[in-house]
């Protein structure tokens, strides 16, 4: 915790969180890739502390591949030591893979199961999200599952209080997301044991063009 605060306050506008996400916004993420049955390739972004990392690892088996994708330096030691060596040491025939990197510039190979991303998109400038975006939906295969998060209500909050331009990137944000929905399966679920209360995004990659409406209206709700 004191290691995720310290990141928190330090670097902000990528960690976006002051506090790590909880069992139940992880268990929500990663229920997918646990519920899994067969080999899965799993690409995670953004793990921070690792708490989506946790909730991955006791569901991975022979067969499986699982990359991790980490800027920050601090919780790239805090990954290995704590949850990758340990595992790693337990089952060394499954690959699990550190890149200490941004995803822009990591060598990662196509077709992925599931990608989950804790990336604070709310943080970064539109054309970014919108590069982060398109190259997980390039990595995901057709049918694979691409979950991210966003702290409920996060841009509603926010539009009072910044100017015209940050007001254009939330508007641009909102757009993108409606898109994205436009073009594959969207499903959305409300987990209201974080701090705060967030919204899950599950985007299930199509070949064709799949309509749902996004927004963290209509949805599951997790307690």
């Amino acid at each position: 915790m004191l290691s995720f605060l310290h990141e928190a306050i330090r670097n902000i506008r990528t960690t976006g969180s002051v506090m790590p996400s909880s069992p139940a916004l992880a268990s929500a993420m990663t229920r997918a890739i646990r519920t899994h049955v067969g080999p899965k390739r799993v690409l995670e972004v953004g793990p921070g502390t690792g708490p989506f990392t946790v909730a991955v690892l006791p569901s991975l088996r022979a067969g499986d591949v699982f990359d991790i994708v980490e800027l920050n330096q601090t919780f790239c030691a805090h990954l290995e030591e704590k949850h990758l060596q340990p595992f790693r040491a337990a089952h060394p025939s499954i690959p699990v893979r550190l890149h200490e990197s941004a995803i822009e510039d990591s060598a990662l190979d196509h077709g992925y199961d599931f990608i989950v991303c804790g990336l604070p998109f709310n943080n970064f400038p539109l054309p970014l999200t919108e590069s982060i975006f398109r190259q997980m939906l390039d990595l995901l295969r057709t049918g694979g599952v691409l979950t991210f998060f966003e702290y409920l209500g996060a841009r509603e909050l926010k539009r009072p209080f910044v100017g015209r331009e940050h007001r254009l990137a939330i508007d641009g944000l909102e757009s993108f997301h409606r898109q994205t929905a436009r073009s594959h399966a969207f499903r959305r679920e409300i987990i209201m044991a974080n701090i705060p209360p967030a919204c899950a995004f599950h985007i299930t990659k199509s070949g064709g063009d799949s309509r749902t409406e996004a927004g963290c209206s209509a949805s599951t709700t997790t307690t």
